[in-house]
C-alpha cells in the first residue's frame, strides 16, 4: 500500500536567498542596509590644540592609557577572527628589523601574494569612475563589519551595540587580507560609491579615526589609484605595529610655516630614499585636512600616483608622490626587484616591507630595501617642480586662504605665491592665514 508521509520542504541555498530580504546575502549594498542594524561608535570634535601638543610629544612612547576606540576596535577584530574570517593568520607571519641605521621592518607574508584580490583596472590613471560591476565594498558582508564611525550630536564618544543605519555611513571593516594586527579599513559614506580619491572632507575622517584611537602604534595609510591601490572605492586602511616606521624616524627639513593662529608645518623629508612632504598639525585636524588634501587634490588632477601615511596620533601626515608603476612601464626597474612581485604601496613606503618570497625575507638587508624603495621616488628636479604646485594648491585653494610672507625684519607683508621661494633654500617662508 503507497502512502504519503509529510517532511519538512528542502530548498536549496539560491532559494534561500530568493527568498531573504535584499540580496539575501547581508551586504553593505542599498539592497540589504535600509533597516539594517550595525554597532556605531561616535566621536566628538573636540580635540583641542594643547592636546594635539601632548599627543605629539606622546608619540614616541606608547603609554599604554589608549582611547576607547582603540580597545574595541582590537575587541572586534579578534572577534572576527575567532570567527575564522581571514584568509589567512597574519599573526603567524614572520617579521624582523633589518640591521641599519633606519630600522627597516620585513614581513613575510605568503598568503598575502596567494590570496589577495587582484586589481581590476588599469593603473596609468589616478582618477577613474567608479563601477559597480567590479568589485567594491558594497558586496562585503556586514559580517565582516566591525562598527559604523559617525560624528555625534554632542560632542561625545559613544558606542552603540545595534544602532539603525544611516543612509551611506561611515564603515569599519576587517582586510580579509590582513598585513598585520587590527588591518582594518575605513571606507567612508560606503553606499555613495566615491571612486579613489582624497577630499578635506574624507581625510579629516581619517585624522579623527587616528585621534579617537589615541595609539602611536596606529597608524592609516591611503593608496591612490597607480599606487597600489586595488579597489576603486574610496577607502583608508589601518593597522597597529609596535615600532616605529622608518619614515617616522626619518629627518626633515622645514620649508614653510603658518606663524598665525592654527598653523600647519610644511616640511620635507631628507636621508629616505623616497622623497615626500610632511604635514604638521597646528591648532585644529581641518586645518591638518585641508593642507593635506589640496596637496593631494593636485597630485590627482595632475595624475601622479601618490601614497599617505598618518602618524603621530593624527598629528603628522607623510605625502610620497610616486612612480613605480610609470618606471616599471618604461622597463626602467631592475628585474631583481620585479621578481621579489612586491608592490611599493603606502606601508612599504614607510619602512614596513611586506615580502612574498621567503628567499627574499631571508636575503633581505637595509640596503636592498633602500634600493627597492628608491625606485618608487621621483627624481630630484621632478619633485622640486612636485612639491611647488602641491604648496600652491595649499595656498591657494578654494578655502580662502591668505598668503603671508615674512621678510628677514620679520614684518609681515601680503604677496602671492610668484617670487616665493619653495625649494626649501630660502630663509624666507609663507605664512597661511585662513
Amino acid at each position: 500500500m503507497l502512502t504519503i508521509k509529510r517532511v519538512a520542504t528542502l530548498v536549496s541555498i539560491n532559494q534561500e536567498l530568493e527568498q531573504a530580504a535584499g540580496c539575501g546575502k547581508d551586504c553593505l549594498g542599498s539592497c540589504c542596509m535600509p533597516g539594517a542594524k550595525l554597532p556605531l561608535y561616535t566621536f566628538g570634535r573636540r580635540r583641542s590644540v594643547d592636546l594635539l601638543k601632548k599627543m605629539a610629544v606622546a608619540c614616541s612612547t606608547n603609554d599604554g592609557d589608549n582611547g576607547f576606540l582603540d580597545s574595541l576596535l582590537l575587541a572586534q577584530w579578534e572577534d572576527r577572527m575567532d570567527k575564522g574570517l581571514f584568509r589567512y593568520d597574519v599573526t603567524a607571519c614572520e617579521t624582523m628589523v633589518l640591521p641599519g641605521e633606519h630600522g627597516f621592518i620585513a614581513q613575510l607574508n605568503e598568503g598575502r601574494h596567494s590570496k589577495k584580490r587582484p586589481t581590476e583596472f588599469r593603473v596609468d590613471q589616478v582618477l577613474q569612475p567608479f563601477d559597480g560591476k567590479k568589485f567594491n565594498f558594497t558586496k562585503v558582508g556586514q559580517e565582516e563589519v566591525l562598527f559604523c564611525f559617525e560624528e555625534s550630536e554632542d560632542g561625545t564618544s559613544q558606542y552603540y551595540e545595534k544602532a539603525p543605519v544611516s543612509w551611506s555611513p561611515n564603515v569599519i571593516a576587517i582586510n580579509v587580507s590582513p598585513i598585520e594586527y587590527g588591518h582594518v579599513l575605513l571606507i567612508p559614506c560606503v553606499l555613495d560609491c566615491t571612486p579613489q580619491r582624497i577630499d578635506p572632507d574624507t581625510f579629516l575622517l581619517a585624522l579623527q579615526m587616528a585621534v579617537e584611537a589615541d595609539n602611536p602604534y596606529f597608524r592609516l595609510g591611503y593608496n591612490s589609484l597607480g599606487a597600489f591601490a586595488t579597489i576603486n572605492h574610496l577607502h583608508f586602511q589601518a593597522y597597529y605595529l609596535a615600532a616605529p616606521f622608518s619614515v617616522e624616524r626619518a629627518p626633515t627639513t622645514l620649508i614653510c610655516h603658518r606663524w598665525k593662529k592654527g598653523g600647519v608645518k610644511i616640511l620635507e623629508l631628507g636621508n629616505f630614499p623616497v622623497r615626500g612632504l610632511v604635514f604638521e598639525v597646528g591648532d585644529s585636524l581641518e586645518d591638518l585636512a585641508n593642507a593635506v588634501a589640496n596637496a593631494c587634490i593636485y597630485l590627482q588632477n595632475a595624475n601622479i600616483p601618490f601614497n599617505v601615511l598618518i602618524a603621530d596620533r593624527g598629528g603628522r601626515v607623510f605625502v610620497f608622490p610616486q612612480c613605480f608603476a610609470e618606471r616599471q612601464a618604461r622597463g626602467e626597474v631592475e628585474q631583481e626587484i620585479l621578481d621579489t612581485q612586491v608592490n611599493p604601496a603606502v606601508w612599504e613606503i614607510s619602512g614596513h616591507i611586506v615580502l612574498k618570497r621567503r628567499l627574499d625575507y631571508e636575503s633581505a638587508t637595509e640596503e636592498s630595501a633602500w634600493r627597492l624603495l628608491a625606485e618608487v621616488s621621483l627624481t630630484q628636479e621632478r619633485f622640486d617642480e612636485v612639491k611647488k604646485h602641491c604648496l600652491k594648491s595649499v595656498f591657494n585653494a578654494p578655502n580662502k586662504v591668505k598668503v603671508e610672507m615674512p621678510t628677514m625684519d620679520s614684518s609681515l607683508h601680503l604677496m602671492g605665491m610668484s617670487g616665493v621661494a619653495l625649494n626649501g633654500q630660502s630663509e624666507h617662508c609663507l605664512v597661511l592665514q585662513v
